[in-house]
C-alpha cells in the first residue's frame, strides 16, 4: 500500500498539472490519501514511504481541484462573454 500510494501521489501530481484532464490529479490523490492512510495503518514500517505518498497525493488533490475549477470559470466566463457580444452584434 504504501508503493500505492506514492504512485498514485506522484500520478496526482503530474495529471493536476495537466489542464484538460486535471480532474485525474483529484480522483489519483484521494485514492493515494486513502492508501496512504490504510499502509501506515498495516505496515508502520513503512511509515515514511507513506508519509511520502500522503504529502504528495494532497498536493495533487488541491492542484487538480485548483485547475479544474478555474477551467470551469474560464470557459463561464468566455460563454458570458460570447452571449454579451452576440448579443450586442445583433440588437439594433
Amino acid at each position: 500500500m504504501a508503493v500505492g500510494s506514492l504512485v498514485c501521489g506522484i500520478l496526482a501530481v503530474v495529471f493536476g498539472l495537466i489542464a484538460p484532464i486535471g480532474w485525474v490529479g483529484t480522483v489519483f490523490g484521494v485514492i493515494g490519501i486513502i492508501l496512504a492512510v490504510q499502509g501506515k495503518k498495516k505496515d508502520p514500517s513503512k511509515a515514511g514511504m507513506c508519509t511520502a505518498g500522503l504529502v504528495l497525493s494532497i498536493i495533487g488533490l488541491v492542484l487538480g481541484t485548483l485547475l479544474y475549477l478555474a477551467c470551469v470559470a474560464c470557459v463561464k466566463s468566455t460563454e458570458k462573454a460570447v452571449d454579451d457580444a452576440i448579443s450586442s452584434a445583433f440588437a439594433k
